[in-house]
This record gives C-alpha cells, structure tokens and sequence, in this order.
C-alpha cells in the first residue's frame, strides 16, 4: 500500500497512456509508478456445510380465527413475528388448515 505524501490518504493505480500512476482521489496528487505492485489477498474463507432436513415436518401452533377466504371461522396455523420497531407490537401470521390462505394481522 502506498500513501499520498500530501493528505496522508491511500494511493490507487491508474492508467493513462499505457503508463501507471498512483493518484489520490483526495487530494489529486499523482506520482509516476516506477516499481512492481503485487496485489494479495489474506483473507481466510472458511466453507461450511450446509444441512438439509426434510423428514421433520415444522409444527405450528393451531387456533380457530375467521379466515377471510372461506368466510367462516376454521382452524388455522399461526406466528408471530417483529417485523416493525421493538416499541410497536409483533405481526401474526395465520394460515387456513383447509383452503390454505395466508394473511397476517397487525395489532
């Protein structure tokens, strides 16, 4: 890495007329690139082992609400989540057992 010698920020490589210069984007002061550059990267990427399940069927939590699709009260699964500030009340979703419609309600 290089720095500018005036502001102290770093030093990017550029190109004009087939030769290589190092600019500051801060500043403007630019240099004539006279030695190699070597560009590494150091970072370590670990690789993690992504797990499927499939035979373990998620159960939901079941109460009887109107379901706005079948106009009738039903059985329907239900969540809740926060989908809004901590200080605002969390979102409940529900989902009719039998036509399958999904809606949500906001407190």
């Amino acid at each position: 890495m290089k720095f500018c010698d005036k502001c102290g920020n770093l030093m990017n490589v550029k190109t004009e007329f087939s030769a290589k210069f190092l600019y500051c984007r801060s500043c403007g002061n630019k240099t004539r690139l006279n030695e190699k550059l070597e560009l590494s990267d150091t970072r370590k990427i670990e690789k993690k082992e992504v797990i499927v399940v499939e035979d373990e069927k998620e159960e939901f939590p079941v109460t009887q609400i109107l379901c706005p699709k079948c106009g009738v009260i039903r059985d329907a699964y239900w969540t809740m989540q926060q989908t809004r500030g901590g200080d605002e009340p969390p979102t409940r979703f529900y989902q009719c057992k039998e036509c399958s419609w999904r809606w949500r309600e906001y407190s």
